[in-house]
């Protein structure tokens, strides 16, 4: 039989049946299920599936928060020998309804009525969808519940579900991931069984992971960052899944799970940083020193380790002292006392936030991919790492720079193809090589930077071609500087729209006065902003100067369509609901 996810979950459930598989809160407590318990409601949903009618190559969607139903159904469509499809559930109505009508869906399977609202939006559009179930804990009329759904399941033989099972080949198409769309619309990336089960064992080798480490899954289970972490690498792995009840309560629950594995967005990282540095700025003078001194002490130990020594001694005993003295206490109030693998991508992370975290003993390992490479392409690990950088190309995976600076790669973690969308393939894939369209550099030990991205360039009026990002990153380490987009395609001149960080504006207002929902206008917070540009902008090249800026009265939103739900930046959007502002730094 191919080796496939779904095999690893077997060999789980077999090998150490009573072992902890995933978690969800219940009635106020983490209520654990095992791997025995994963396996057969995987095949439940499998053969519930079919019941409805699900024929292999077919598809599903999956409409909701990161939940066990979630995960069973994603399984549970392959092993029926279809395809799961994650719908972001910040999605619109019309954003949904494309999903399923360009995937055929047959089947989607919702959280809640809030979900459902959105697919009775479009239902009219969805000629290919027969069926609609809603998750554990939703009643909603003429939709059928979760458990008369499992009914379903546990009435028909299973014959039907191994025979699929046993014709599963390693080329065959196992996940839709539908991109999050920062231009134009999503594409739908194929990932085989072989996709996902090879780029699980690659990221294993790396970081060594087992049966007694545990994740927090918080981030949408539609992106295959979130996917791959806390699906197909904790059942290759064999680590627990404990499901976050919500974004609000991911600090609660990160302070009660303590996970060793914590994937996070540089948003999520900057957010804990800011939180931290905060309150120690308002600490009393004597703790503000001592925290400053160990932050020091820390830095220079991971440092240290980092280049392949130890610390010793002096620098030993400091590091032991800091440790016991603040560091510890920190990373217990964070809930990351227990973290051996920290980990962030999908956008640049600041530098000095990935120092921040380094004084306290927690290296942030980068990791940089596309859904088209299934997650990872390059990921920095305890054996190589560089603060910084991306990280070197994953084992077996080839990674090269072309001539105009795109990376490109090519090894067993690159997709299919675009589904129903041959034109984008052959324009992204040639001959076994996937065309990123980010630009990097690598140096001399084969460690990846990401620099930009091809279609971002910004080309001025004077033909000066400008990579947005790097000044970017450099405006946001800025003090006061929660997100920035830099503008000047087509213009004589860079530009730049700043939102405030929340932090650090309560902070600021705290100190100098005044209303903080008003900061924006506040001649002061313009004052303290211009300083931070000229600090930036004298280390830029003339041409990349930002030579006006204007601060926003709130921060980018996915709700207005300036954020992905990965919260990446949609600069298209940004300029167009922005357009009277920037037109005024350029009237």
């Amino acid at each position: 039989m191919t080796r496939t996810i779904l095999s690893c979950l077997d060999d789980h459930a077999r090998n150490h049946p009573g072992a902890t598989a995933y978690a969800a809160k219940e009635s106020g407590e983490w209520r654990l299920s095992t791997w025995a318990e994963f396996r057969a409601q995987v095949e439940t949903v499998g053969r519930a599936l079919i019941a409805l009618g699900l024929q292999p190559g077919d598809t599903v969607g999956i409409l909701g928060f990161n939940r066990p139903e979630w995960t069973i159904t994603c399984l549970g469509t392959m092993a029926a020998g279809g395809s799961p499809v994650g719908i972001y559930q910040t999605c619109s109505p019309k954003q949904v309804g494309y999903i399923l009508q360009h995937a055929e869906s047959r089947v989607v399977v919702v959280e809640n009525e809030e979900q459902w609202q959105k697919v009775h939006e479009v239902r009219d559009e969805l000629p290919a969808l027969e069926h609609v179930v809603v998750m554990r804990g939703s009643q909603i009329p003429d939709v059928l519940g979760w458990d008369a759904f499992l009914d379903r399941g546990h009435e028909s033989e299973g014959a039907a579900l191994e025979e699929r099972r046993g014709a599963i080949r390693g080329d065959q198409l196992a996940s839709l991931i539908y991109t999050s769309g920062t231009t134009g619309t999503p594409k739908g990336v194929m990932l085989s069984h072989s996709n996902l089960v090879e780029t699980a064992r690659i990221a294993d080798s790396l970081h060594g992971l087992g049966t007694e480490d545990s994740t927090l899954s918080y981030l949408p289970l539609a992106h295959i960052a979130e996917q791959m972490i806390s699906v197909y690498l904790a059942i290759y792995s064999g680590f627990a899944v404990y499901y976050a009840e919500s974004i609000d309560k991911l600090a609660d629950n990160l302070r009660e799970v303590k996970p060793t594995i914590f994937f996070g967005v540089p948003r999520v990282w900057e957010r804990i940083h800011a939180t931290v540095t905060g309150k120690l700025q308002t600490a009393p003078a004597l703790r503000r020193r001592l925290a400053t001194w160990s932050l020091d002490v820390g830095r220079r130990a991971t440092m240290r380790r980092l280049e392949g020594g130890v610390p010793g001694g002096l620098l030993a005993l400091q590091a032991r002292l800091a440790d016991k003295l603040v560091l510890s206490r920190v990373r217990d109030l964070l809930g990351l006392s227990r973290a051996r693998l920290c980990a962030s991508g999908a956008a640049p992370i600041r530098r000095d936030v990935l120092d921040f975290f380094a004084s306290l003993g927690l290296v942030i390992y980068e990791v940089y991919g596309l859904s088209e490479t299934s997650g990872p392409g390059t990921w920095n690990n305890p054996r190589r790492a560089k603060l910084g950088t991306v990280g070197p190309a994953l084992p077996e995976v080839e990674l090269e720079i072309a001539e105009d600076g795109e990376v490109l790669f090519k090894g067993p973690n690159v997709f299919l193809g675009y589904f129903r969308d041959p034109e984008s393939t052959a324009e992204a894939l040639e001959d076994g090589w996937f065309h990123t369209g980010d630009v990097g550099e690598l140096d001399a030990d084969g460690f990846l930077s990401i620099t930009g991205r091809k279609k971002e360039l910004i080309i001025t009026s004077g033909g000066k071609n400008i990579a947005p990002t790097g000044i970017e990153a450099e405006l946001k380490r800025i003090d006061l500087v929660g997100e920035a987009v830099v503008i000047g395609d087509a213009r004589r001149f860079v530009s730049a729209l700043i939102t405030l960080e929340e932090e650090a504006a309560a902070r600021f207002a705290a100190e100098h006065g005044g209303d903080t929902a008003a900061l924006h206008e506040s001649d002061q917070v313009r004052r303290a902003l211009q300083e931070g540009v000229d600090g930036v902008n004298a280390n830029l090249a003339r041409v990349e100067s930002v030579r006006e800026f204007r601060v926003l009265p709130r921060s980018f939103s996915v709700d207005e369509g300036e954020l992905t739900p990965t919260l990446k930046l949609r600069r298209r959007e940004i300029e167009e609901n922005w357009a009277e502002l920037i037109e005024e730094m350029y009237g």
